[in-house]
Parts: C-alpha cells; structure tokens; sequence
C-alpha cells in the first residue's frame, strides 16, 4: 500500500509528505482521531515512504522495492510495532525503544516505532518515554496513535507534532466498500452512514451482519410496535450486555428518529440516512409532531450517554423504552 492508496486524509499525508520532501520529518508524532478511521494505516505507509529506495521522487512509498515489501510482510527490522501487552504498555516495553535507539537503522535511512493506543501507557511508563522524547534522535521516529489523546501526559503531547484525523467523508467509506469489499451501491451507502466516518467501523458492521440487525430495529418504529411497552421491551432484551453492540442499535435509533425529522421538515428523500425503509420513516413523520421526534431522539440520547458512563444497560434500555412509548401516546 502506498498514500495514493489511502481512502480520504488527503491534508494529513500531505502535511507527511512535505515534511519528506523538505528533509524537517519530526522525531515524534502524535496521530490521534477516532477509532478504525485509518491512523495506523497512514502511519504504516508513512514509515516505509521513509525508508522506500525507490519512491524519492514523489516522497511515497513505491510499494515493489525490497524496503516496501519487507514492511508489507512485517519483518522490516526498521520499523517496529508496539503494543499493549495486556492492560497496559509497559515500561519494559519502552526501555527497548531506548535500547534500540541508540543503535543506527539497520537498512533503511529511518527507524520508526509505531506506537498502538498510545494512551495505554501507565504512568511510569509515560516517563519513560518523556525521557526519550527530550533527547531525540535524528536517525529515529517515534509515532503515537490514539483515539484518547486527553488520557496522555500534556508533557507528552507538547513534544509531538500533532496530526488530527477527522472522520472520513461518507463518499470516501463508500468508494471503499464498493472497490475493496464489492458491495453494491444501497448496502455501501447504509453501511457508510451508520459508520461515523469510519472504515474500520464499517468493515465491522458489514461482518456482523448489521443490515438485517437495522432492519428488525427500524420496524420496531412503526406505531404497532411503539404503543406496545410490553413488544418493546421484548425486542431489546435481545440488544444483549455488550455495550459496543447495544450503541451500534441505538445508532440504528438515533439515524431512523433523525431521518424522520428531516423528512417531516424537508419532504426530501434524498437527505435521509434509512433510504431503503422510507415506508418507516414517512410513517413516523406523518403520525408525530415535530416535538414528539425530537423527544424521541434526546430519550434515545440519554440513554447513549448512560451507557458509556457504565449505566446499568437493562434498566436504562427499559428507561428509554417507556419515555419512547409515553411521546407515542402524548
């Protein structure tokens, strides 16, 4: 894989490739975004543009040289992976990143150490690793990627050169999903939006069988459903205890309550989410006011926010199932 093959991100690796070209590549980065949004991948093509011996010309990896092919298997001996080893990264883990430092790469002109969730280091670990990134090394990168960069030390994060990755544009997960993964253009699209701008979200959805999972919950929208508590609270019973997988149902909530909105107040099919089940939708526009939707749609919200606090996930799913049913009667 080289840049060119990345899907989106077009700022953040030209702001890499500049820094190549001008001879200024920083010995310390800090890629942070959220989750599955293509970090490593960007850092992973970054570290063999670095040591490519054939992409000088337009600073990229030319992905045929023996350098590239090395990192494509995984056994460049320049550039090195680290990771969690249960909970935490720990401090051994970065007393061998100084160790290696000191040592001159092995065959390409740059040793990068990509450094994974970055914000599972403890504390005595984070020290550590301050102590390396005040005494750089021009032969060494250092790259920490992150989704939580607010959990690593300020001291850490003001001797990175900061990349923010912002979510991908719905376009972009789609032309990956169609060219990649050879979906077709409805279930590419429905996948893309329920993604936040993510391709590792969408690449998860699509194995987990989320489109027939949406479909089931989109049906339970419809006023039949809605004015029985007794149905509802049936149906989310089987939402589980895993809390990834109750928030990717909840979303399914959130974008069907959201499309229903739009629709009442636009009449515009082409601006909604859940195109494909616009009978749902133009059902729950028609027969609630407004207000009643946006209800819908804080009750819905309310009980994301519970969960990611570690709520107890049945009674809050129960909670949200009797505020839902009380705006269908209003």
């Amino acid at each position: 894989m080289t840049f060119k093959d990345i899907y989106g991100h077009e700022r953040q690796i030209g702001v890499l490739r500049n820094a190549i070209a001008a001879g200024r590549v920083s010995h310390a980065y800090l890629f942070f975004g959220m989750k599955g949004i293509g970090k490593r991948t960007v850092a992973e093509v970054f570290a063999k543009a670095l040591n490519c011996r054939e992409g000088k010309s337009d600073f990229d990896a030319c992905g045929r040289c023996l350098s590239c092919r090395k990192a494509d298997r995984n056994n460049h001996p320049d550039v090195i992976t680290v990771k969690a080893e249960g909970q935490f990264i720990q401090v051994k883990e970065i007393r061998e990143i100084q160790e290696q430092m000191t040592f001159a790469p092995f065959e390409g002109g740059k040793r990068v150490f990509i450094m994974v969730d970055a914000d599972r280091m403890n504390n005595v670990s984070a020290n550590a690793l301050l102590k390396t990134l005040e005494e750089p090394s021009a032969s060494n990168v250092l790259i920490l990627i992150t989704s939580r960069p607010s959990q690593l030390p300020m001291t850490i994060l003001s001797r990175c050169q900061q990349v923010r990755f912002a979510p991908l544009r719905r376009e972009a997960v789609i032309s990956f999903l169609q060219e990649r993964l050879s979906l077709d253009p409805e279930s590419s699209y429905l996948l893309a939006s329920s993604s936040g701008g993510s391709i590792g979200s969408a690449l998860e959805l699509h194995e987990e069988a989320f489109l027939t999972r949406r479909r089931e919950i989109l049906e339970t929208m419809e006023e039949g459903h809605m004015k029985d508590p007794l149905m509802l609270l049936s149906f989310i019973s089987s939402f589980g205890q895993d809390r990834g997988s109750i928030m990717k149902m909840l979303g399914v909530l959130t974008t069907g309550y959201r499309d229903a909105l739009v629709y009442k107040e636009t009449g515009n099919k082409d601006l909604l989410v859940n195109r494909d089940r616009f009978d749902v939708v133009q059902s729950v526009a028609q027969s609630r006011s407004g207000k009643d939707i946006l209800n819908c749609i804080s009750s819905v919200s309310r009980a994301c926010s519970a969960i990611e606090r570690n709520a107890n996930k049945q009674l809050t799913l129960e909670m949200m199932v009797f505020r839902l049913n009380r705006y269908w009667k209003s």
